[in-house]
């Protein structure tokens, strides 16, 4: 069974709309053996891909083929997260950066923003 990377990133929920998904794909932050691909490029299962999104590089193996967007739980059944812990660690400290310092006039952090404060802080 085969399907459209750019269905396939949007419904495993690694881009919250398919334009998102297709517009990265044209832009190369898709890419296979090191290859930017299309979004009409038809993935099958056993693949592997890196997926640049806002400065992290992902890594990920394509364990199902999926053309419609599902749960978020069914959806990581169908990929296998490869990412090295030093991209993951990017993460974490892009998010503390962004609620570590706050722009002028933006007021106090909103609770959700307060709970993750909190939680980075913790660990």
């Amino acid at each position: 069974m085969k399907t459209r990377i750019d269905k396939w990133l949007w419904a495993v929920r690694i881009f919250k709309t398919r334009t998102l998904a297709t517009e990265a794909c044209k832009a190369g932050k898709v890419k296979i053996m090191g290859k930017s691909i299309k979004p009409s490029y038809m993935i099958t299962i056993g693949e592997e891909l890196m997926v640049t999104k806002q400065q992290i590089q992902k890594h990920l193996k394509v364990l199902g083929i999926l053309d419609k967007r599902v749960s978020a739980s069914v959806a990581e059944e169908n990929y296998e997260d490869l990412t090295p812990k030093s991209e993951l660690n990017k993460v974490e400290t892009l998010i503390w950066k962004s609620f570590e310092r706050r722009d002028v006039g933006l007021g106090r952090p909103t609770k959700k923003e307060r709970r993750t404060i909190d939680r980075l802080k913790n660990k």
